[in-house]
């Protein structure tokens, strides 16, 4: 097939974009031009998610059926507009440039190619040390589901509540749910990290059936893995309201707890399966959700205070989704996406 070429421009920005009809996603059917289409729409709350994090590339050249590759350096070929980021590299002993996102313009020149899943780091350049948040990346074992992982996730919720910290779900839209406690504060990798780690073993000593906290997939059947490996200065995860490469185009969405304890006790995944034009919608109708991730200040609280108050304090409100039964799941994975146009 002849390699179709045309050029846009995108904030005084000319674009040169290539097979603008192409397949992406066959089984959907859904095309690059769509893929552009959506994130130059989703811009306005996703930027600002994006601003000043170094980004690892994740390529799909023939699609999600194809291969793909991830690409730290940002090419060399971009344009000259493209902000980059120089980044030290222990594992390759030199320093990397990697693309930094700050407008729409970047964001189409990346969907142009073929970079499905937007990877961000939890820092910001130059600071890389120095993470906005604590993040747990809840990854559910078959057959356990994102059903699940909303029972862990109002877990930790629980667990922050006494110290009278907020933490913000989200899909991850895979299989999974993420959840974040902002910091947004002069905290390093090495005080975030170990807490983590501790939060996870906290939950596996707490629900041993249910959850684990070591990453051996051996472990993990009908479980739920809390990664807490994320919280780390070379760890990229998947940016809100980006893209994932799976048969449907489903997006990393932000949800509220009244959604996640809805999904829990209906026992339903595919309430928390979003489509790009499902995320679009919730956007233009409740606007950020994870906007305070950006900004609320919250302080860590030091390692050894972590057990004693989250053991001792009762829970701050009753809630019907907190139980301690096993979970009869419906479904053994996410049902597919309600179909809709995007």
């Amino acid at each position: 097939m002849a390699r179709q070429e045309s050029t846009i421009e995108v904030e005084g920005r000319q674009i040169k974009l290539s097979n603008f009809d192409k397949v992406l996603y066959p089984q959907a059917g859904f095309t690059k031009g769509q893929v552009i289409d959506y994130y130059v729409r989703i811009a306005p709350v996703l930027l600002p998610h994006l601003s000043g994090r170094p980004l690892t590339l994740k390529r799909y050249p023939e699609g999600v059926s194809g291969m793909h590759f991830y690409e730290k350096n940002c090419p060399k070929y971009r344009p000259e507009w493209i902000k980059t980021a120089k980044i030290w590299s222990p594992g390759n002993n030199r320093f990397m440039d990697y693309c930094v996102v700050e407008d729409v313009a970047t964001l189409v020149w990346l969907a142009n190619l073929a970079d499905l899943e937007l990877h961000t780091s939890l820092s910001r350049a130059p600071e890389m040390q120095r993470p906005t948040v604590i993040a747990f990346d809840l990854d559910p074992g078959p057959p356990a589901n994102i059903v699940h992982c909303c029972q862990v996730g109002l877990w930790i919720r629980e667990i922050f509540e006494p110290f009278g910290l907020q933490a913000f779900p989200k899909t991850s839209g895979s299989k999974g749910l993420q959840v974040y406690v902002p910091l947004n504060s002069e905290v390093s990798y090495n005080q975030t990290k170990p807490f983590a780690r501790a939060v996870a073993q906290l939950l596996e000593q707490r629900h041993p059936d249910k959850v684990v906290s070591d990453m051996k997939k051996a472990l993990r059947t009908n479980k739920v893995f809390v990664d807490w490996s994320q919280n780390d200065d070379f760890k990229t995860t998947v940016c809100v309201y980006s893209l994932r490469a799976k048969d449907q185009p489903t997006v990393s969405t932000p949800v509220s707890w009244q959604e996640v304890e809805g999904c829990l006790k209906k026992e339903d995944p595919e309430l928390l399966v979003f489509t790009p034009n499902q995320a679009l919608e919730r956007a233009e109708k409740m606007g950020d959700l994870f906007a305070p991730v950006l900004k609320l200040t919250q302080k860590l609280p030091a390692l050894e205070q972590l057990v004693a108050p989250a053991e001792a304090a009762a829970p701050a409100r009753p809630s019907k989704a907190r139980t301690s039964t096993p979970i009869r799941s419906k479904r053994s994975t996410a049902a597919a996406p309600r179909k809709r146009k995007a």
